[in-house]
């Protein structure tokens, strides 16, 4: 079972990941299994989320969050917004028990 201490970590870890390329360009490259072990988070719990059917849409709308932000946002507001899809996506449909 998954704690809400392990998904925090891994939230966490994973906005970590996000970051901008030039002004508006938001970079996100995916990790897989083995790294987020290494990097201390729970191995069950990786497996689970890199499979859950809605991580493709939540890669998709993370790098596209510049599109859908207000053309005058500064670089990190932009970054800002992007990690919080991370956190939305992932409280809002990653149970914390399969």
């Amino acid at each position: 079972m998954t704690t809400s201490d392990q998904l925090r970590d891994i939230v966490r870890y994973l906005q970590d990941r996000v970051g901008t390329h030039g002004d508006r360009e938001v970079v996100f490259e995916p990790p897989e299994v083995p790294e987020m072990v290494a990097a201390g988070l729970d191995e069950a719990t990786a497996r689970r989320l890199l499979a859950a059917p809605w991580w493709p849409e939540m890669i998709t709308d993370v790098l596209e969050t510049p599109e859908f932000s207000d053309p005058t946002a500064s670089r990190d507001i932009i970054l800002g917004y992007a990690r919080d899809v991370i956190q939305e996506y992932i409280w809002k449909r990653f149970p914390l028990e399969p």
